[in-house]
């Protein structure tokens, strides 16, 4: 049993006076699925056409026993887009053309929400409304959860999470950004906007970093509103804004080759699926070929690691929601719920509503399960094959890069207290002891510092307020991550380099 944080030893520092700071733990809000997916019931179908370019699909075999009457997943790749941005970069408005362009939505859906949008945001909202779809999402025109929706190109299958842009809905873009494998970074070229949203306190750059941690390789840079009358495609307008951004971004830890950058205009549809009104000046991709020539590595041998969204009943059946981040889940198998160390069987594995022989890395995957309740299935749980689970740890080595402290404590100590954000969970943490700083300007090293300030890495090790499920950045890069923030603020971004010997893994 793992409640006591007895599995690793570490359980016993627990207590000791130890104060976390419940408001930015209020913050995190459960992110409720949508279930405004579009059922893909077509793909299964069509699947013997495509051209599959997936290894990891291929791998797995057709079922021939009493499942082989549930269908097998669309060959074609599935990634997880996260379009991210500042408040008002057209997060919202892209989604909903994308999703029209690719015959998602037909031409009376938006005629309706035209008439929707005239009366509540504002007539140009009515592509947005496609994504947002509560009342205060309408009324306000901004996202607070993350919505959701599918739409397939000729090589691959997408599912977009639109992420939210404003800053006191930041918990809610890591929950997003942490199922992601593509991201789009928004930025728009509307004088004043780009400004706005570039320098501290906009939500450009801590996105932007966000995504990097949470492990979204490729990132697409979308100049979004390119045809506003400030703009009208100025040249030198976009070059401005690419040399900004590419330095912040190559600062992040984006390499030349993980970054793509796109002029375009979510609202008119211009370089999204077909060049439109793109000049002649730009000679890149439009947006859906960028995001169809992308390819993103996969564990599927590994073995199965789903961090959970959530756990509900549903019509009596237990159920969980999820992304595969590794390994083939099927049904039959038999699970370890961590950290509690939940013993549970999956009983059906459902894509999109449909019910599925298997399902392999990359998917969004709802799984009706057995032997288990849903009290059991929390956000932030990982589940994982019982023959090889997660360590649950409240304790672990990293190497962070610290990015800004706060004018109450302008420096990080032993002691200092923040929220740890890992894949799907989010913890109470702790700074033990700091090992080494590396000033990252002038390369200056100092062993056992007492002290370490922004724009530096620093190793340490870090203690959480109750056993966790995760994992080395180097056994599995999406389970191995993670940021700290303090006041709504992301203080660092790090990953996970070693973990207790006698890390809990039984």
């Amino acid at each position: 049993m793992q409640g006591d944080g007895g599995g690793d030893g570490y359980g016993d520092q627990q207590g000791n006076g130890y104060d976390p700071e419940a408001k930015e733990a209020n913050a995190v809000k459960e992110v409720k699925e949508s279930k405004t997916e579009e059922t893909e019931e077509e793909e299964a179908d069509e699947a013997e056409e495509v051209k599959p370019e997936a290894d990891e699909a291929e791998e797995v075999k057709p079922d021939t026993g009493k499942d082989s009457e549930k269908k097998v997943p669309d060959p074609r790749p599935h990634l997880n887009i996260v379009f991210i941005g500042h408040v008002d970069a057209g997060k919202s408005t892209t989604c909903g053309n994308i999703l029209f362009l690719s015959g998602m939505v037909d031409e009376r859906t938006i005629e309706k929400y035209k008439q929707e949008a005239a009366n509540k945001a504002g007539e140009s909202w009515f592509y947005a409304f496609i994504m947002d779809t509560s009342e205060e999402e309408k009324i306000k025109g901004k996202t607070v959860e993350v919505g959701r929706a599918a739409f397939e190109t000729v090589n691959k299958r997408f599912t977009i999470l639109d992420a939210p842009g404003h800053k006191s809905y930041v918990p809610n873009m890591i929950a997003g950004a942490s199922a992601a494998d593509v991201g789009v970074l928004l930025i728009s070229a509307r004088k004043g906007e780009f400004e706005t949203g570039f320098e501290k306190g906009g939500q450009t750059c801590e996105h932007a970093l966000l995504a990097k941690t949470l492990g979204v390789d490729k990132l697409i840079c979308a100049i979004n509103k390119m045809d506003d009358p400030t703009v009208e495609w100025d040249e030198k307008r976009y070059n401005e804004i690419y040399k900004k951004l590419s330095t912040f971004l190559k600062k992040s830890g984006y390499k030349e080759d993980q970054m793509i950058f796109l002029p375009m205009s979510g609202l008119m549809g211009d370089n999204i699926k077909e060049r439109k009104g793109t000049p002649a000046w730009f000679t890149g991709p439009t947006l859906l070929d960028a995001l169809d020539g992308i390819n993103v590595a996969r564990k599927a041998d590994g073995a199965v690691r789903i961090p959970m969204m959530e756990g509900y009943k549903d019509m009596g059946a237990v159920t969980a929601i999820g992304k595969v981040e590794q390994g083939t889940i099927k049904p039959g198998m038999k699970c370890l719920v961590m950290p509690t160390n939940n013993k549970c069987t999956v009983t059906s594995v459902f894509i999109n509503d449909v019910d599925m022989q298997f399902a392999t890395c990359g998917e969004n995957v709802t799984l009706k399960m057995s032997g288990i309740s849903d009290e059991e299935l929390k956000k932030g749980y990982v589940l994982c094959s019982d023959k090889s689970p997660i360590p649950a740890v409240t304790k672990f080595k990293a190497t962070i890069h610290l990015i800004e402290l706060g004018p109450d404590r302008p420096v990080m100590t032993s002691g200092y207290v923040a929220v740890m954000h890992a894949h799907t969970t989010s913890e109470e943490c702790e700074i033990l002891k700091l090992y080494e700083t590396m000033v990252i300007q002038t390369k200056k090293k100092e062993k056992n510092p007492q002290f370490a300030r922004p724009d530096s890495v620093v190793v340490c090790s870090i203690k959480l307020a109750r056993p966790t499920a995760v994992d080395t950045f180097e056994s599995s890069k999406q389970l191995g991550r993670f940021t700290l923030r303090v006041d709504g603020r992301t203080i660092a971004i790090g990953k996970i380099t070693e973990l207790p010997k006698s890390a809990s893994t039984d």
